[in-house]
């Protein structure tokens, strides 16, 4: 008995002093449960709703504000020429007696000041017989050309209305490539519904670009702004406006596969655009800088050995004045004010910047070291020459020395065609730059001498042109009806 009551003593004292070391652990620490229930990461709130007004106001950006500022100097530039075409079969069969055809073309274009200056491209309104603009609102005004400038595919346009919203013009100069770019116009015309103008967004992806292909115009299309923002058929003349909502180009053409925007389009720089702007404002016309250089022809396969091909003078006019600036044949243009030439189209670029009566600084490499001269930009000969205008859609001058230096031209005398409708070319095949040096068996001397002799074989039957393209004699005939 005394053992059971000993061993239940035992147990008794064995029982306290485990709960003395538990009471003990216990004021040391926590138990293995408290511990996990401690440690444990609080689950992660649950975010209220976003007030309805800051997802509002994140809807306005930069662009938005942009566009708000451009938008309403956006106009829709609509041409109409009207063509002479035989009648019809039946109404031939009938009478006979030519018809009309009518076709219509539409572009974009942006107000400049507030009295009605419409800024577009050559090209949209090119043979037009009537120009009209339509507004945002969809009211619409007939247009004058003020003046036009193929080489560049600018002109200028104007309405009569005033108190116009215009659009700011910012600069080309220093355009970062990346920045924000906004191209408006009127894709595609009135398929879309109205004349709101269409907004696409891109970036500078390049500048300074020269297209060694045509694009959608006829004109010298280097020193481009290059952009991915859409541009399609119908954009032509509208604005691309950087992100502060100031226009830095005018958009021109695109390099397409398709015919439509793959992300390759290209501006006219504004800078360019203001000066010939101005010329077309003040003088009906662009004064062409002439330096009386031809560089030599382009021995190249292909566009990247003619991109490092050199800008290499191959023929200096006499009393020109590069001439006069001491540039020989030969000489290699490395620098032109501060613009680097790598070739023919940094050249042709940096004569489409400068202003007549404007001295430029050159650098040129002459027997492997560099030579700097300084030549001051004259008006081209052809630009002051006497014009005679023939069949009303053809203009000749009269060949000078100067002008038969410039242009590489063999004959001695002629008359040139300093410009041609599309429809005169088309019908007669003549093209600028022709020289027009027999009429029948009249020998041609001077531009007067070309529309007497024109007048004078028109009434015998059909006339008998001859005429020098690339330095070979070419043959034309065509009746006057």
């Amino acid at each position: 008995m005394s053992r059971s009551l000993g061993s239940v003593n035992s147990v008794s004292r064995l029982t306290a002093l485990l709960g003395s070391a538990l009471l003990a652990i216990g004021c040391q620490g926590t138990t293995p449960d408290q511990s996990a229930a401690q440690t444990r990461t609080p689950p992660p709130s649950v975010p209220g709703p976003v007030p309805a007004q800051s997802i509002a106001a994140s809807r306005r950006t930069a662009i938005t504000s942009a566009v708000e500022r451009v938008a309403p100097a956006v106009v829709t530039v609509q041409t109409e020429t009207v063509e002479r075409v035989p009648a019809d079969y039946f109404e031939y069969f009938m009478g006979g007696r030519s018809g009309e055809r009518r076709s219509a073309g539409i572009g974009s274009g942006f107000i400049i000041r507030a009295d009605g200056v419409i800024v577009t491209n050559a090209h949209v309104i090119g043979g037009a017989t009537k120009v009209s603009v339509a507004m945002r609102d969809g009211t619409t005004y007939d247009a004058k050309v003020v003046g036009v400038d193929e080489t560049n595919d600018l002109a200028v346009v104007k309405i009569a209305a005033t108190k116009l919203s215009i659009a700011t013009l910012g600069t080309s100069s220093d355009l970062v490539v990346g920045e924000w770019t906004i191209a408006l116009g009127n894709p595609f015309g009135f398929v879309l519904g109205n004349s709101e103008p269409s907004v696409s967004v891109g970036v500078v992806s390049a500048v300074g670009r020269n297209l060694a292909g045509r694009g959608e115009g006829g004109g010298v299309y280097v020193d481009m702004i290059q952009t991915d923002a859409a541009i399609n058929p119908g954009n032509s003349g509208g604005p691309l406006v950087n992100a502060m909502g100031e226009v830095i180009g005018v958009n021109s053409s695109i390099y397409s596969p398709t015919g439509g925007s793959v992300g390759l389009g290209f501006a006219i720089p504004i800078d360019r655009t203001k000066r010939i702007v101005e010329d077309l404002l003040v003088h009906g016309s662009v004064r062409q800088p002439w330096v009386g250089l031809r560089l030599q022809a382009l021995q190249a396969e292909n566009a990247r050995q003619a991109a490092a091909s050199g800008a290499i003078v191959g023929r200096v006019v006499p009393g020109s004045p590069a001439d006069r600036a001491g540039i020989r044949a030969g000489d290699e243009i490395v620098r032109a004010g501060t613009r680097v030439v790598r070739n023919a189209f940094d050249w042709e670029a940096r004569l489409l910047d400068i202003r007549v009566g404007e001295s430029v600084p050159l650098a040129l490499r002459r027997n492997g070291r560099e030579v700097s001269v300084t030549v001051t930009v004259a008006d081209a000969p052809e630009v002051n020459a006497p014009k005679v205008t023939v069949l009303s859609d053809l203009q000749l001058i009269t060949l000078t020395d100067a002008i038969r230096q410039e242009r590489g031209i063999a004959s001695s005398t002629g008359a040139l065609v300093y410009k041609v409708s599309e429809r005169i070319s088309d019908q007669i095949g003549l093209q600028s730059g022709d020289v027009i040096v027999q009429v029948g068996r009249s020998r041609i001397g001077s531009a007067e001498a070309a529309s007497t002799a024109i007048d004078r074989e028109g009434g015998r039957g059909p006339i008998v042109l001859v005429f020098e393209r690339g330095r070979q004699l070419l043959q034309t005939s065509f009746s006057l009806r």
